[in-house]
């Protein structure tokens, strides 16, 4: 018998043999799911078998189509939630596993009409809690296609436009989550390997002591284990703040492209045509953190604030059990600083509190809708959603 002449199929694998989570390790994933669902209810049973065999803590997807298809996904995965409305509507969504992630915000950057052409899809952050550590991981979508050239003079090129986002976010991060593990992934639709002049990544490449393209090798390396195989190329990434530095270098860390088509029995064909064109990449990383929260001595020990949602006031309430630092900060849902108060040296104690009235730092009242209330004391922060209705 030829065993050449089988083909790939005969050799694959069924997708319940799929792995990549496990008990002790955060998990997250990328993943353009091309138009979802792009073959109709074979596609939803398709992405629910994945989802459950990967066991991944943390997916961010791009290009979900059809709402109710999504909804049905996640109502399919016990051990799941997902998020997927927005303000702006393109596509960006999360499904996180509800045991191990504790989400305390979602929502979106960069989304007035002036970023519209860099980010044609508004990134959309998720700040979690994952075994006490905090995450901030920031979903994205950059502009396609190009020539391979950046005209930096046109506004209107497709790599100019990659390569402004990229800056945007860059500066998004180093302004409001400079001490903070941050993960920045999703389909950025250009290589690592163009030659600095058209490297629309190149800031970020250059900034080595604070910024890492987990995928790095993956990109540089064998076109088999590449995220884009129509092309191909490697357009899908996963990059990481110099607070996992230490984490991505652990033993049970690892990032990888999920090859999925080796999992269906018709090979990339039955993957392309039936669940999408672009591989997921994933990271794992194995946290040095493993204390329960009863261990840690947290210079904050609480956060609140009452009512939520709120008309006229808003009281803060919070806690310090050590005398500390105390910076309050409210921003909008465009990352913009609205409000904030400072006290150096806070003293300590349980139950301290002050009231924001819903104006901003001119004086003016601001308007209906969800702000982002930051607590930072002693080295750590904590944020909570507040509603205001006027």
């Amino acid at each position: 018998m030829c065993l050449l002449c089988l083909g790939p199929s005969a050799f694959s694998q069924s997708i319940e043999d799929l792995m990549f989570g496990t008990d002790t390790t955060f998990e997250v994933m990328t993943w353009n799911i091309e138009w979802f669902p792009k073959n109709g209810q074979v596609t939803v049973n398709y992405v629910i078998d994945i989802v459950e065999a990967l066991d991944i803590d943390l997916l961010a997807i791009q290009e979900v189509d059809n709402i109710n298809d999504f909804e049905q996904v996640v109502d399919s995965l016990d051990s799941y939630e997902g998020y997927l409305e927005s303000l702006w509507f393109a596509g960006l969504a999360y499904i996180y596993k509800t045991e191990t992630i504790q989400v305390d915000s979602i929502y979106e950057i960069y989304t007035t009409s002036q970023y519209w052409s860099p980010f044609p899809r508004s990134p959309m952050v998720m700040d979690l809690n994952f075994m006490n550590e905090r995450i901030i991981v920031i979903n994205n979508h950059f502009k396609c296609c190009g020539d391979g050239i950046m005209d930096i003079i046109d506004q209107d090129d497709e790599e100019t436009r990659r390569y402004i986002a990229s800056n945007l976010l860059k500066d998004y991060i180093d302004i409001h989550f400079p001490d903070e593990n941050v993960i920045i992934l999703g389909d950025l639709n250009d290589v690592l390997s163009d030659n600095p002049e058209n490297n629309v990544f190149q800031s970020v490449l250059d900034d080595v002591e604070n910024y890492l393209f987990t995928d790095y090798e993956i990109a540089m390396g064998d076109v088999s284990d590449w995220s884009y195989p129509t092309w191909p190329s490697h357009l899908d990434h996963i990059m990481v703040t110099n607070e996992l530095f230490d984490e991505f270098e652990n033993e049970s860390s690892a990032i990888s492209t999920i090859k999925l088509d080796e999992y269906f029995t018709g090979g990339w064909w039955q993957y392309d045509n039936n669940v999408s064109d672009h591989r997921p990449v994933a990271l794992k990383l194995e946290m040095n953190s493993t204390s329960s929260i009863s261990d840690l001595a947290l210079p904050t020990l609480h956060f609140s604030n009452y009512p939520n949602p709120f008309n006229t006031n808003t009281t803060l309430t919070y806690g310090l059990i050590e005398r500390a630092d105390l910076n309050i900060n409210i921003y909008n849902l465009r990352g913009e600083l609205v409000w904030n108060h400072f006290q150096s040296s806070h003293p300590a104690g349980l139950n301290y509190s002050l009231s924001w009235n819903g104006v901003n730092l001119n004086g003016d009242s601001q308007t209906s809708g969800i702000y982002l209330v930051r607590i930072h004391a002693g080295g750590q922060s904590l944020t909570r959603k507040v509603t205001l209705l006027r």
